[in-house]
């Protein structure tokens, strides 16, 4: 999401779904995607730098595919064999990791009926669904509108291993023809839950069970008031080349997290190549731990709608010719009552170098926060590590203890908070530093310089995070946690 889409997104708020569903002639989950099928015998030409399948092609299909699953065919020279997953699921179903097998999705893929804001008051008839997904396993879809929609009152469980992550990806992906600037090839994960969000009708003040809102993509609604609103597990998760723009300025993105509560267990998990945002939360109070986003094509990681949460151990790196922010971060308007405050420690983040990137963090609309251990890098000559806009950003005090800028300019100095009051806003924490020289090696491991610096104690902001001595997303070359289960990090690495 773009700065300025927040006003905009406001006013569609009560229209966006009719508008969604004409537009996708009715609804996405009617919309099957071309080519679900078996795929040609041959490979097409790849693009510049293409990836290897991410299956092997050598092997044997399985004779057919698990009850409950649709059987469209062999793919990869007859070595998979592809099990679509139905439109909609309701009660439990498993994605079975199963040899000669692979998944795929068309058009949309609901996960359950919405069932409303009230836990306790669920909407009558409306079904509980539950996917459940086995280490190891892929998914794929083959356009933009094939995505995966996880609605309020069901869950998710995509709880892969270290050595077996489970990938959402594209069938361009699995086709080995993806490239270094491949995007938006498939929909993406949407979540959507009962934790409190600040968009209201009018005379009513967030949090409130009657707050609700249509995320972007226009078929789902989301919020309430139940904060700690548990919609299932991602771990050991990779979503590669997802996002897909509906609509200007509604867009799917990697995940997208809609008022999701902190009952849901979010770690271990990789965006990479995303369409629009990597990440990006609307309101909610979900947590996350070790969070990898690779090559966004907007921002990495964009949180909305009084979004309240934390993450840790975060690494962020865009690609070159690609991405826009790391963070944009707004509020609704001005809710002090529930502005966004998003709280990130132990993170490592790598600004694009494309001629016309946005700065490396945007704080903006009355969004406060608390950042802490972080470490912001740029070589890109017009990029500044911090840009705060509007009043009402600075009275709602964010505040950054023992972060590091290292960038060509450290403070956006513009028209609306000047670089002198950003500064200001800056410094008002501890241990911080806008002048730094980053030693980091492989792009993201400490190096001596960020050894040197002294950390904050995370866990005595928020009691979610751990906490820690050092800066940075990864201590040092023996702080693994983000290898074996992520691609394109380690050297010869792709995704």
């Amino acid at each position: 999401m773009m700065t300025g889409t927040t006003t905009l997104r406001n006013l569609l708020i009560t229209s966006i779904s009719a508008m969604a569903l004409a537009a996708c002639g009715g609804g996405a989950d009617n919309v099957a995607s071309p080519g679900v099928g078996a795929f040609p015998p041959t490979a097409p030409t790849a693009p510049t730098a293409p990836t290897t399948p991410t299956t092997p092609t050598t092997g044997t299909a399985a004779a057919d595919c698990p009850a409950g699953f649709t059987n469209v065919g062999i793919i990869l020279n007859g070595t998979l064999r592809n099990c679509q997953l139905p439109s909609k699921i309701v009660g439990n179903v498993v994605v079975p990791a199963r040899a000669g097998t692979i998944y795929s999705i068309s058009g949309r893929t609901d996960v359950g009926d919405d069932r409303g804001a009230d836990p306790n008051a669920p909407i009558a008839g409306a079904q509980a669904g539950v996917l459940t997904i086995e280490p190891g396993v892929r998914i794929f879809g083959s356009a933009g509108l094939d995505y995966i929609n996880v609605q309020r009152g069901s869950q998710i469980f995509a709880e892969g291993t270290s050595t077996q992550p489970i990938i959402f990806t594209s069938r361009q992906n699995i086709e080995g023809t993806t490239g270094a600037d491949s995007i938006g090839q498939w929909g993406g994960l949407v979540i959507s839950g009962r934790a409190p969000i600040a968009s209201c009708p009018a005379g009513t003040t967030p949090p409130n069970v009657n707050c609700v809102a249509t995320f972007e993509g226009g078929v789902a609604l989301y919020g309430g008031n139940s904060p700690n609103d548990n919609s299932g597990r991602l771990r050991y998760v990779q979503v590669r080349y997802a996002g897909f723009e509906l609509q200007p300025n509604r867009e799917l993105n990697g995940i997208t997290f809609n008022g999701v509560g902190a009952g849901t267990t979010l770690e271990f998990i990789q965006v990479h190549n995303g369409s629009d945002d990597g990440i990006e939360f609307f309101g909610g109070t979900a947590n996350m731990k070790r969070v990898v986003v690779t090559g966004a094509d907007d921002d990495s990681v964009d949180t909305d709608e009084g979004y309240r949460g934390g993450i840790q151990y975060l690494i962020v790196i865009q690609r070159p010719n690609g991405g826009d922010r790391v963070f944009e971060m707004s509020s609704v308007g001005v809710q002090a009552s529930l502005n966004s405050q998003p709280k990130i420690a132990n993170y490592t983040v790598i600004g694009s170098t494309r001629t016309g990137a946005g700065d490396v963090q945007i704080l903006n609309t009355g969004t406060g926060g608390r950042f802490i251990n972080g470490i912001h890098v740029s070589t890109n000559p017009s990029v500044a590590c911090l840009d705060i806009d509007t009043a009402s950003t600075v009275a709602a005090a964010p505040r950054w203890d023992s972060v590091v800028f290292s960038c060509a300019t450290a403070f956006r100095n513009d028209s609306d908070v000047d670089g002198a009051a950003t500064a200001t806003l800056f410094n008002a924490g501890t241990n911080n530093n806008s002048a730094f020289t980053s030693s980091l090696v492989s792009r993201f491991i400490n190096g001596p310089n960020e050894a040197a610096r002294a950390a904050a104690d995370p866990k005595a902001v928020y009691a979610f995070f751990d906490t820690t001595n050092y800066i940075g997303a990864v201590r040092d070359a023996n702080d693994t946690w983000w290898q074996g289960w992520t691609c394109g990090l380690a050297s010869g690495s792709s995704c």
